[in-house]
């Protein structure tokens, strides 16, 4: 990724276009899945949409500036409300489960955009299609969302992964990672931005194998 130094107008509009087209996704899949599984709150609150300036963040759309720009940073669009005790029970996992597939739903659709990137990519030489623009278009839209995929997929508040995880863990479990609510973001900055060394090695460990699962996928490698 250019850094500040090396500032390419291109890959800065590439990368805020896709930020914008998939955290707009993202958020809406939440938000329209809450409301199929019995919550409206997210409906009321008008975020049941493709709209982006519904799911729009000010402090979030700011960092994806500075990520644009070569920077560590975190960043976010506008979180969907939900309220699980209007949800309805998922199976055994009942409440929790509903809410499982509610987190799940943001990152499943970033997998989705991401997998059609990838087979416009692979169906241009195919097609005999000699589009360099596009293609180089294709294949920030297709990394962007499969690393917004495998990043949320982190198992630490305010992420989904921590919502399936929740979950998926015997109910002891739930009261005891619920103060990791309060520090779930602050230790994620520390961890990205401060911890360039160690911290950075966490993240990568965790969302890299995902990350290349995805890519050898949809992608060929």
């Amino acid at each position: 990724m250019p850094g500040f130094g090396n500032f390419d107008p291109q890959f800065f509009i590439a990368i805020l276009v896709t930020f914008v087209i998939a955290i707009t996704v993202h958020e809406f899949m939440h938000a329209w899945t809450a409301s199929v599984l019995g919550d409206d709150t997210a409906r009321y609150l008008g975020r049941v949409t493709l709209n982006p300036a519904a799911h729009f963040d000010p402090v979030g759309a700011l960092m994806f500036l500075f990520i644009a720009l070569g920077f560590p940073a975190i960043a976010w669009g506008k979180p969907v409300p939900v309220n699980d005790f209007r949800l309805h029970p998922a199976g055994r996992f009942g409440r929790h489960g509903s809410m499982a597939l509610v987190a799940l739903a943001g990152p499943l659709s970033n997998v989705v955009l991401g997998a059609i990137a990838a087979f416009l990519l692979r169906a241009l030489p195919a097609a005999d299609v000699q589009m360099n623009g596009l293609a180089f278009w294709l294949q920030i839209f297709m990394t962007v969302n499969f690393l917004l995929a495998a990043f949320n997929m982190v198992p630490l508040p305010p992420l989904d992964g921590s919502r399936i995880l929740t979950a998926l863990l015997p109910d002891f479990w739930r009261p005891v990672l619920a103060p990791l609510e309060r520090y779930g973001i602050p230790i994620l900055f520390v961890l990205l931005v401060f911890g360039r060394g160690i911290g950075s090695s966490i993240i990568s460990g965790i969302t890299e194998p995902v990350r290349q699962l995805l890519m050898r996928v949809f992608a060929g490698g």
